[in-house]
């Protein structure tokens, strides 16, 4: 089987994925169980990957899953229990108040908390989130579900408590065959890991510094009463100090703490600055801007929300309200760095090596050092500090759990799917895996502009499965794979696409239809798709441009330049 057949079948799954779930519309729960057969019955029959492989590659993959759908509860839990608590209600009316150009308060909502509430939560609840807020003071529903969608670009790579680098990326990747050939050359798999993440988080600042421009001038353009471009850009300064407020604690959060903070952190510090500075007027426009008056709308910038914080409408003091994510940054700051309160954490977990005898399939769960733990400790002292029924709680932990349902149920085919493709290079036939295998075509067809696509290939993975941590998964071991083949470092295109998967979030079909939901825009994703794009096509050509010249011109490398193994 020559390379072109075998990276056409190694294809074939992604591209029933994409057939399934944007040419026919097909939702997720039905489409990928039908592409984990495919993948299967392609390894089987294809790559001659016995039968005993496959089950153990899916029971990996079901690890994996149980790992994303604790720390996704944990997010759910939180953001639901301040919901019930009214710390919710009260952060948005902190919001109302530190300024009326709306130009101000989409930079600080849409931005600024929703950058945090990615970086603490992640899987889509930033627009769960930013989009209800922004409506409820004032913003049209078309305009929230756009910016809502944009701002989820920047900071999901290091979203849900890092979980697209620390399951996406490390779980694309072989792991274990790579730690073994980094410890040959004396290095360890966290200082590559840490050239990734390091190398994402620049990416992201460089491209994410634009990023609140955007939004300022996509409002004052198309929802503004004059159409105006130069309405947007008379809030430059403030959008750029802002941009800056947020990327530079990020980047060093990324460097010197880990995948975990750079968003939550970033996102914490950034509206803190930001807010302050609101307040006192520095960079601000001497003119408020707002939009047209509501009567003058068009129809589609009008949702059906009502916006439904629970029963609970008492109020708090401001800091009351945001104690819970300072503990939940806080927390997660010590476990990750405090190394005695980390192996602690760490030893409570179930683990297993050689899933049904296979070598160089394994799997862990931990409980408690896993963000989930963090995140659920969070929300027990919530409960005291707010001063909530339990009966409250209660309602919190019902609602997180079914919305977990639907999730989990695309993961247990999609994740088990990934790790079939990622495990079947040991095989009867001496086949690649699926991932080097389509690495190897591409590497030969595209040579050393590959790293300009880099980005495009992230987006696409995001675009067609809804997600940057799927789409890592997926593609991770492909991109490193081509930068192999190239020579080139694979640490660099990893983290090129890590960041396009990251841009692919805004216009990810499944993100479309989820934030156009929260504000009842359901059947108009058309309109946010057409908007959504510009500012994705922007940002994956930047990445491609910056991981071009990283690779071309300044010469980044890595440990595992030239290194075979698996």
């Amino acid at each position: 089987m020559g390379h072109g057949m075998q990276a056409l079948l190694a294809f074939a799954p992604i591209a029933l994925a994409g057939v399934l779930l944007v040419g026919f519309r097909m939702a997720a729960r039905t489409a990928m169980p039908i592409v984990y057969v495919l993948t299967a019955l392609i390894a089987l029959l294809a790559w001659d990957v016995s039968f005993n492989r496959i089950a153990a590659a899916s029971m990996e993959g079901l690890i994996i899953t149980a790992q994303v759908l604790w720390i996704i509860f944990g997010a759910l839990l939180l953001l639901n229990t301040l919901k019930y608590s009214g710390g919710i209600g009260t952060i948005r009316s902190g919001f109302s108040g530190l300024s009326g150009d709306r130009r101000i308060q989409v930079i600080l909502i849409a931005w600024l908390f929703g950058c945090f509430i990615e970086g603490a939560s992640g899987f889509g609840t930033p627009a769960a989130v930013v989009g209800p807020l922004m409506v409820a003071v004032g913003f049209p529903a078309l305009a929230a579900v756009i910016f809502g969608l944009i701002i989820q670009s920047t900071p999901v790579s290091f979203g849900a408590v890092g979980t697209p680098m620390l399951v996406g990326v490390q779980g694309g990747l072989q792991r274990d065959a790579m730690t073994q050939a980094l410890e040959a050359q004396g290095h360890t798999w966290a200082e590559f890991f840490h050239l990734v993440v390091a190398q994402t988080a620049i990416f992201h600042a460089i491209c994410g510094t634009l990023i609140p421009l955007f939004l300022v001038v996509f409002m004052t353009r198309f929802f503004g009463k004059n159409r105006s471009w130069t309405e947007g850009l008379a809030a430059a300064p403030f959008a750029i100090f802002a941009a800056f407020a947020f990327t530079v604690p990020y980047t060093l959060s990324a460097v010197y703490l880990g995948p975990e903070f750079p968003s939550i952190i970033g996102g914490l510090l950034g509206l803190a600055v930001a807010a302050m500075a609101a307040r006192v007027g520095f960079l601000v426009p001497k003119r408020e801007w707002d939009f047209p008056p509501a009567a003058e709308w068009p129809r589609e910038w009008v949702g059906s929300l009502h916006m439904e914080l629970g029963s609970n409408e008492k109020r708090m003091p401001l800091f009351v309200a945001w104690l819970p994510y300072v503990l939940l940054a806080v927390f997660l700051v010590l476990t990750r760095t405090i190394e005695p309160l980390k192996q602690g954490l760490m030893g409570v977990q179930w683990a297993t090596r050689g899933i049904l005898g296979e070598s160089g399939i394994n799997g862990n769960f931990q409980p408690l050092y896993l963000p989930g733990g963090i995140l659920v400790l969070v929300c027990l002292i919530t409960v005291l500090l707010h001063r909530m029924r339990w009966s409250d709680f209660g309602k919190a932990a019902g609602e997180s759990a079914r919305t977990l349902v639907g999730a989990g149920f695309v993961l247990i085919f999609t994740v088990p799917m990934v790790r079939v493709m990622i495990q079947s290079g040991v095989n009867l036939a001496e086949l690649p895996s699926m991932p080097i295998a389509m690495a190897q075509w591409v590497a030969d067809t595209v040579g050393g502009a590959y790293p300009l696509f880099a980005p495009t290939v992230g987006a696409l993975g995001a675009f067609l499965a809804g997600s940057n941590t799927v789409s890592n998964l997926m593609l991770s071991q492909f991109q490193y794979s081509v930068a192999q083949a190239l020579g080139a470092s694979g640490a660099t295109l990893v983290a090129a696409q890590s960041a396009g998967a990251a841009a692919g979030n805004m216009i990810a079909i499944h993100n479309v239809v989820a934030a156009s939901a929260t504000v009842g825009l359901l059947g108009r994703e058309g309109v946010t798709l057409r908007r959504t794009i510009i500012p994705t096509i922007y940002y994956v050509l930047l990445v491609g441009v910056l991981a071009y010249v990283a690779l071309h011109v300044v010469g980044m490398t890595d440990p595992m330049v030239g290194v075979q193994f698996g």
